[in-house]
């Protein structure tokens, strides 16, 4: 009788990792090159608690191979503000956007539909308006930033309890994937 149980658990798993789908950007939601602008996904899925976000092209000559924007992003923020230095790719169509695991960029959970990035100046899509993103430290490289007032070892610790309390999740699923099999 254990069997069947867990076969439906697996089942409802299986059918929680397919809800992981990229919102926006896509054909109908576009950025702005150089702007900021919102990245948006279903957080449902809890089978991937932290991926990497890439951008991608089709056309080679715009991007040979996709390029990391966001090194490590959790899953349960839903959105994510892309400041001007992550979206600075040059205004053109056949963007997509990847997430994919963060041991392995070829693992990709979800892909979004292809949208365009238009030349700096544009105009959001009606009904669009970013938000201004979290105060950050000075600097070139954006992946490096902590929030104003925040140093790097405090946005290490945050770091920390976070994969901690995904641990920690998942330890709890475990535990009542188990419960639920042995009742």
């Amino acid at each position: 009788m254990m069997f069947p149980r867990l076969a439906v658990f697996a089942a409802l798993v299986g059918v929680a990792s397919a809800d992981l789908q990229i919102t926006n950007p896509d054909a109908n939601h576009w950025w702005v090159a150089n702007s900021i602008n919102t990245l948006a996904w279903t957080c449902q899925d809890n089978t991937h608690p932290q991926y990497t976000v890439l951008i991608a092209n089709q056309d080679p000559k715009v991007l040979v191979q996709p390029l990391a924007i966001i090194a490590i992003q959790n899953n349960f923020d839903c959105s994510k503000t892309i400041t001007e230095q992550q979206s600075s790719q040059p205004a053109g169509t056949g963007y997509t956007i990847l997430l994919a695991d963060p041991l392995n960029s070829t693992n990709v959970f979800a892909t979004s539909q292809p949208f365009e990035i238009k030349p700096l100046g544009s105009a959001y899509p009606t009904g669009v308006t970013p938000s201004q993103p979290p105060a950050t430290s000075t600097g070139s490289d954006s992946a490096g930033a902590t929030p104003t007032g925040q140093s790097q070892g405090d946005s290490q610790k945050s770091g920390a309890m976070g994969l901690k309390a995904t641990f920690g999740s998942v330890v709890a699923a475990a535990a009542a994937a188990i419960g639920f099999a042995l009742a």
